[in-house]
């Protein structure tokens, strides 16, 4: 069986971001729908339990396909193509008991996690809900980081859009029948959960397919790594030892993963924090403390969503940056990782900025009827978003050239600062909700100044930051300006004093902003002719759009 040719890093990034644009409307059309569903009590058992699944799931999808990946393509790199199998088979088996270990967790304890953890005794069902789902997840990344780690980032995008496809149609249809069954808020949450479950299944049946398909069969011996007739390595090329696999896995893949689950473990402390201060501090009821949380949650969809477009860079860049390096190409590493960031940039400022500046109308438009707290939260998660950004990307960066331990660091730092923040303003009750944003905020500026010092010092190399960052931050400064503009005047001279008035008046505000951000990023040269040749017709489009 031939071996898939892999693309290059950004050509495989791009196939990654068209999965996460399909991804994202579906993800629209899955949680705002359940939003409005379940109201704001509801989602916030939801949530609350989404936040504890994340926990496992970061741990099973953060580090170690990253490890996987990075193992392949430094393999990839070495014509080690026996190697390269029996590494996946390795990791295949240590992810699997992963998974079930995490998965029996979830199972056997879910009223202790949301009574005693999270402090929220109706997300125990949502809780119980989401154990198959996690064993699923953990063997669908031995797949996906097979496949990347030999640059081939299609089979992922495809099984990723599969799988949030079936859980929007089955999580929808659950949720809905249960609670018109009259099966209550819990329940429905629970059923909306599941349909994670049903959509992983279709996940991993189209992996499995796509590898034995594409790639040498599982029951094959290891000289079926042997990919390519013209890549025919000699027949004593000697394998690592199953130890030895585990070992660099773990090695590499616990600390990343240590890291990310920090961030995972603040959504779930968010959670605990603000219904413990909110109600012991700050004086507010259970009831009023679930509906603050709940729509808080809300905005977290949003403020999610510019991260979503990074995380394809990122996971094209550890095998770009680790295969670089394997082969002694250490200015072709340094190049990466400075276009890398920059582009990071250019696509998380517009996003985050547009977040802040067009909150009332975007959680108005999005969320009718919610708490008006919503459009507050989501400004300040607006600035922290592109934080978030910086930070994956620089992560990234450090993962891929061996420094993943640093990441651990800048982690659980940046998870204490979030702690202490919450605790001490979301007691006050004048702050309350607000203090979880302003917390995210801090947290992540300070991680991402301690990566910056990071990079500087660890890898021997200065990146040019102002070079990086200045051009596209005056280009989201005109975009910014724009937005702000045209929505006063267009609500000015429309109205906005109904959902449609104010749906036209964000409409009109968006789309000044997207030509004035296209344009100037383009003057600006935040985007540059040589980034294009790295897309799929990326040369085409740099005609059309002018770009030098």
């Amino acid at each position: 069986m031939s071996k898939t040719k892999g693309q290059n890093y950004m050509h495989g990034a791009a196939i990654l971001t068209v999965g996460v644009i399909i991804m994202k409307i579906l993800g629209f059309i899955y949680k705002i729908p359940l939003g409005n569903i379940l109201g704001d009590e509801g989602y916030s058992m939801f949530n609350s339990a989404y936040s504890i699944y994340f926990i496992f799931f970061t741990l099973a999808t953060a580090g170690l396909p990253v490890a996987l990946s990075r193992l392949v393509a430094e393999a990839d790199a070495n014509g080690r193509a026996k190697q390269e199998e029996k590494t996946f088979r390795v990791a295949l088996a240590t992810f699997a008991v992963i998974g079930i270990v995490f998965a029996l967790i979830l199972f056997m304890f879910p009223e202790w996690l949301a009574s005693k953890y999270l402090e929220n005794p109706d997300a125990a069902l949502s809780i119980k809900a989401m154990a198959p789902s996690i064993l699923l997840v953990c063997l669908v990344s031995a797949y996906r980081g097979y496949c990347q780690g030999n640059g081939n980032m299609l089979p992922t995008t495809v099984d990723e859009v599969l799988e949030v496809l079936f859980k929007v149609i089955s999580g929808l249809i659950l949720a809905s029948c249960f609670l018109k069954a009259g099966l209550g808020k819990p329940t429905g949450s629970a059923g909306a959960i599941l349909g994670v479950s049903i959509g992983s299944v279709v996940s991993l049946l189209y992996m499995i397919v796509y590898k034995r398909r594409h790639y040498s069969e599982l029951a094959a011996s290891y000289t079926a790594g042997i990919h390519d007739p013209e890549d025919t390595p000699n027949d004593d090329e000697l394998v690592d030892p199953a130890w030895k696999i585990v070992k660099d896995i773990l090695s590499i893949g616990i600390p990343i993963a240590f890291g990310a689950c920090i961030m995972a473990l603040l959504n779930s402390v968010d959670s605990k924090l603000c219904m413990n201060r909110l109600q012991s501090a700050a004086g507010f009821t259970y009831y009023e403390a679930k509906v603050l949380y709940g729509v808080y949650g809300k905005a977290q969809t949003l403020f999610n969503l510019p991260a979503a477009f990074i995380t394809p860079l990122t996971i094209a860049i550890v095998p770009a940056i680790s295969g670089a390096i394997a082969r002694g190409a250490g200015d072709e590493a340094i190049r990466t990782s400075e276009d890398s960031m920059r582009i990071s940039a250019v696509i998380s400022l517009p996003m985050g900025a547009g977040l802040t500046v067009l909150a009332y109308p975007i959680m108005n438009v999005l969320y009718p009827g919610s708490n008006t707290a919503g459009p507050g939260l989501l400004r300040i998660m607006g600035i922290a978003s592109f934080f978030v950004c910086i930070v994956l990307m620089e992560n990234a960066v450090l993962q891929a050239s061996g420094k993943e331990k640093l990441t651990m660091l800048t982690m659980i730092s940046g998870g204490l600062v979030k702690i202490i923040v919450n605790w001490f303003l979301v007691a006050q009750r004048q702050i309350n909700i607000y203090g979880a944003p302003i917390g995210t905020l801090v947290s992540y500026a300070v991680m991402a100044l301690m990566n910056c010092i990071f990079i500087c010092t660890a890898l021997g190399h200065r990146p040019r930051f102002i070079r990086i960052f200045a051009r596209p931050l005056a280009a989201g400064a005109l975009m910014s300006a724009t937005a702000w503009a045209v929505y006063g005047l267009s609500s000015g001279v429309i109205g906005a004093d109904s959902w449609p008035h104010i749906a036209l008046c964000m409409v009109l505000a968006v789309g000044a902003a997207a030509v004035v951000y296209l344009v100037s990023a383009i003057a600006l040269r935040s985007v540059t002719r040589e980034d294009m040749k790295l897309i799929p017709k990326g040369e085409k489009i740099a005609d059309i759009l002018h770009i030098k």
